[in-house]
């Protein structure tokens, strides 16, 4: 390893002469020293130092990602509209947006995140150079978290920049560092809409226009149902889940539930419009390993794509009228299933989803699965069969068919290539 490795030809975003990609290799080699030291010889006092020091360096390191993230960004914007022979007069803002979105897609693969936070820290990459300077450096400084930096940076969203300057100059009057995301968040907002009450409230409108309701996995066999609603809302809800267990408080039967309790069963009870909140009536569908069939006493749970493993006996009830659409795993994969359609694109298109678990299978990438690909594109003459199908969010369907992006199957699996000669292998 040398710590004076030049950067290839083609890498953009890297000062010659300046920072070399072998620093950040020389970077790793002492963390992979450090880690290995006799911390037995330090005291707790030390030890806490180091805790702040690795807490500050995370900080600062991420700042410098985000320079370069900012880098490669404008690189791979102008190179491809220079590439373009069209007029830039002529460039429509539909051309932009597809630019923005491969950077996303490449972002989001090369940092190993998903999506939205791909988004999140090339929106922040570029406001934080356009009136958030104090912010920035802060974040440099390695004072300032990526998290608390992202609480202000979201809440200055869409701001121009003499605007976004402004809000960052108040800021500069408190001692940021002392205060937890929340309250920065909060803050950050308030001089928003002292500074902008109209955009701030266009906002509000625009937040409201996009309530909804959502389920995600949680530990244990549970799930978290969520309901993004306006203040007042959301604020009237609680409260009629609360009078129902004050309601239960005052009936003389004996109280068995606990204040949570009764409100997660009223909730569930009132949505549904059932008797119980265990009555359920809904088909799911369950994956269920082959060596559960054929041995009673075999441990392997369930599974409910998308939301997790469940024990088989949680779905054997006595209320409720729920159905079980069965399909066969053996090591993971989909083997065979109960079909219920009619035509066998309908039978493949669940097959294809549940093993994907009901989520994208691009790497790194746990959104809900919106989309099935052909891996090898049915205008190439790729079939329509199990191997060639992959679920996928929209995001990543729509992202493949913009030029220097490749998707194959190979013998290690599903790989994914980007305009950069990157390549990614997707989950197993």
């Amino acid at each position: 390893m040398t710590a004076t490795q030049e950067p290839p030809d083609h890498a953009t975003g890297v000062g010659r002469g300046r920072f070399r990609s072998g620093d950040l290799a020389l970077i790793q080699l002492l963390i992979d020293q450090a880690i290995d030291d006799d911390t037995t010889l330090l005291s707790e006092a030390d030890l806490i130092d180091q805790v702040q020091q690795i807490e500050s360096v995370q900080a600062s390191l991420a700042a410098l990602q985000s320079t370069r993230i900012r880098a490669f960004a404008r690189a791979h914007v102008e190179n491809r509209l220079t590439d373009d022979r069209t007029d830039r007069s002529d460039r429509s803002r539909t051309d932009v947006e597809r630019l923005h979105r491969s950077v996303v897609a490449q972002v989001q693969l090369a940092c190993r995140v998903s999506t939205t936070e791909a988004r999140t820290r090339v929106a922040n990459a570029r406001d934080l150079h356009s009136g958030l300077d104090h912010i920035r450096g802060l974040h440099i400084a390695g004072e300032l978290s990526a998290a608390k930096v992202t609480a202000i940076a979201v809440e200055c969203r869409d701001l121009d920049p003499r605007r976004r300057r402004q809000v960052d100059t108040r800021l500069a009057t408190h001692d940021l560092t002392r205060y937890g995301i929340g309250r920065l968040r909060a803050m950050t907002r308030r001089l928003v809409a002292e500074i902008a009450p109209e955009h701030f409230r266009a906002r509000v409108h625009a937040a409201a226009a996009e309530r909804r309701v959502t389920l995600r996995p949680a530990p244990d066999a549970m799930s978290y149902l969520t309901a993004y609603l306006p203040v007042a809302q959301g604020a009237a809800c609680l409260a009629a889940l609360q009078k129902a267990f004050v309601q239960v408080q005052v009936d003389p039967a004996p109280l068995t539930r606990s204040r949570g309790q009764v409100l997660a069963d009223t909730l569930v009870e009132r949505v549904t419009g059932q008797a119980t909140a265990t009555a359920v009536n809904l088909e799911v569908q369950v994956t269920v390993p082959v060596q559960s069939l054929l041995d009673p006493t075999s441990p392997l749970p369930a599974e409910i794509p998308g939301l997790g493993p469940v024990p088989v006996e949680l779905l054997a009830t006595s209320e409720g009228t729920a159905s079980l659409r069965r399909l066969l795993t053996d090591q993971g994969l989909v083997i065979g299933g109960d079909s219920r359609q009619r035509t066998f694109t309908g039978l493949l298109a669940t097959l294809v989803k549940a093993r994907a678990g009901n989520r994208c299978t691009e790497p790194y990438c746990d959104a809900p699965l919106r989309h099935i690909d052909h891996i090898h594109r049915a205008a190439d003459g790729g079939r329509t069969e199990l191997d060639n199908g992959r679920g996928l969010c929209e995001f990543h369907n729509h992202i493949r068919e913009q030029p220097g992006w490749h998707v194959a199957r190979g013998p290690d699996g599903v790989t994914t290539t980007t305009p950069t000669g990157h390549t990614y292998r997707g989950p197993d």
